[in-house]
């Protein structure tokens, strides 16, 4: 997931998240937790672009799934390219780059939870997820 523009971005890996059809859009879902750098990426800015990189970007993923970009140039250190995909951030090594515009959010609460199993599994600590609905905008693929 990478909110922002070209000189003010961040990007994450996420391991949850879906495609669906939403009040007449297509949409992706994400959800971030309020403690990661991303978070407020994802708060200011109006979307996101959604990089796929495949099996053959499993560095990619480690690297921006355990480090924070408060510290880190994931990018660098990833050794991908940030490339301009319609105002938005993507990357050029991606397999798969698509581009939403952020048209729900809502706090993931604990009583909305049916299965109460899901919460002690994945929230020990409580830090919930924010969901996104973000409606598909463009998609650009790697010749």
């Amino acid at each position: 997931i990478t909110p922002g523009v070209m000189g003010r971005w961040n990007t994450m890996t996420a391991s949850w998240g879906g495609f669906g059809h939403l009040w007449a859009k297509d949409v992706a879902l994400v959800v971030v937790r309020p403690s990661r750098h991303t978070f407020g990426f994802m708060e200011r800015e109006e979307g996101f672009t959604l990089s796929f990189f495949g099996e053959s970007g499993r560095k990619v993923h480690d690297i921006c799934g355990t480090r924070s970009g408060r510290e880190t140039d994931k990018a660098a250190a990833a050794g991908i390219t940030p490339r301009g995909f319609a105002g938005r951030v993507g990357f050029e090594e991606a397999r798969l780059v698509i581009s939403c515009r952020k048209v729900f959010a809502q706090d993931i609460d604990a009583s909305s939870f049916i299965d109460p199993s899901i919460l002690p599994q994945h929230y020990p600590t409580g830090n919930l997820h924010r969901l996104y609905a973000g409606a598909v905008e463009g998609a650009w693929t790697r010749a």
